[in-house]
């Protein structure tokens, strides 16, 4: 039977009896621990001849009300010294530090630490890739070249023709836009600079990065996030197939490869729709727009160009990677790396193209 535990002070000294366990000192907890603290800070000598039974939890409370210190004078049975004394010789609980910076800089904390999670793995999927293809050039015949060729024709055939939509589009816009400006002048022979200098250095290659960060990128994280869902990836590497050279390293490399070829054909539908535009609007032929190009815009602007869609290419296909990798087992972890992905993807290639305008501003700009 449970005798109920009993704290009382008799001339300034504290006696303890009955059952100090945590089933007995439930009922009469908050009280019990508002009077020791009272007693704690005052008695001098703790009698506890008369306690009954004695757990760890009544053990800790009585250890923490005397300031996790023994007391000057107590008198307690050595059965129950020892499992004080097991109390006193734990570690003491370390308090976290306080959060004292201010409030405002919550958000972008968060966004710096997520920021750099994400770089990290970034280059992690990055350095992978790079022993991957060490051990490829020493394995040539462990080659992915079904892969390869597969993400090539998914993230590049298959775009053709919405590219080559999107690119005449706005090659007829960005001609009629620049017409109605030229006309002003009597500059009308100057909108083959236009078009060639932005469509072939800046336009095409954003504008394809932006379109297949959309469609092919957001389409190698669902995949493999999928993979991720359903256990693929750990059945892989179960059976011994590396994920990364399987699954990570085709989706890298056919894009990067497809990327280029993909600037090219928009870039080249794009001029053609800006000439179409020209002709109804200047009433500039075929001919002499097709003459002009190339003096207007030299070479370099096109390895630019094509420069841009390599790096544009690995970029995407690594941040689509790296968060298809991310995903957890459930779906709304799917849907949010996704996202992720595209933004990410977009973002990273408007800063790489910062870049390259910054690295390449004397190259290829004719002067007059």
């Amino acid at each position: 039977m449970i005798q109920p535990p009993v704290l009382r002070q008799v001339s300034g000294n504290v006696e303890i009896a009955g059952d100090w366990t945590l089933a007995a000192l439930i009922p009469d907890l908050p009280e019990l621990q508002k009077n020791l603290a009272n007693f704690g800070q005052s008695a001098l000598h703790w009698d506890c001849s008369a306690l009954g039974k004695l757990d760890s939890a009544a053990a800790v409370l009585l250890w923490r009300a005397w300031g996790e210190r023994w007391p000057e004078s107590l008198l307690i049975a050595d059965a129950h010294r020892h499992i004080l004394e097991r109390i006193a010789g734990m570690p003491s609980v370390t308090k976290l530090p306080s959060d004292e910076a201010p409030a405002w800089l919550g958000l972008p904390r968060l966004l710096l630490q997520k920021a750099m999670a994400n770089l990290r793995g970034l280059l992690s999927v990055f350095g992978q890739c790079v022993l991957d293809l060490g051990y490829l050039l020493r394995h040539p015949q462990e080659t992915p070249w079904r892969e390869i060729s597969a993400n090539v024709y998914k993230s590049g055939t298959l775009a053709l023709p919405v590219a080559a939509l999107v690119g005449f589009l706005i090659g007829i816009t960005l001609s009629y836009l620049s017409a109605l400006q030229l006309k002003n002048f009597g500059a009308d022979i100057f909108i083959v600079n236009i078009l060639g200098i932005a469509i072939i250095r800046e336009l095409g290659p954003v504008l394809v990065a932006v379109l297949v960060a959309g469609r092919s990128g957001s389409a190698m994280t669902a995949q493999i996030g999928v993979m991720r869902v359903t256990e693929e990836i750990d059945a892989l590497h179960t059976m011994g197939i590396s994920r990364s050279i399987r699954v990570v390293l085709p989706k890298i490399i056919g894009l990067t490869v497809a990327m280029p070829l993909l600037v090219l054909w928009t870039s080249a539908l794009a001029l053609f729709g800006g000439m179409v535009a020209a002709m109804l609007q200047l009433d500039l032929s075929f001919a002499f727009f097709l003459d002009n190009l190339p003096r207007a815009v030299p070479v370099s602007n096109l390895l630019i160009g094509l420069g841009k869609g390599v790096f544009f290419g690995f970029v995407i296909a690594l941040v689509s990677c790296h968060f298809g990798l991310r995903v957890r087992p459930n779906t709304e972890s799917l849907s949010a790396n996704t996202t992720s992905a595209v933004v990410t993807a977009i973002t990273t290639v408007i800063l790489v193209d910062a870049i390259f305008a910054v690295l390449t501003r004397e190259i290829g700009v004719p002067r007059l």
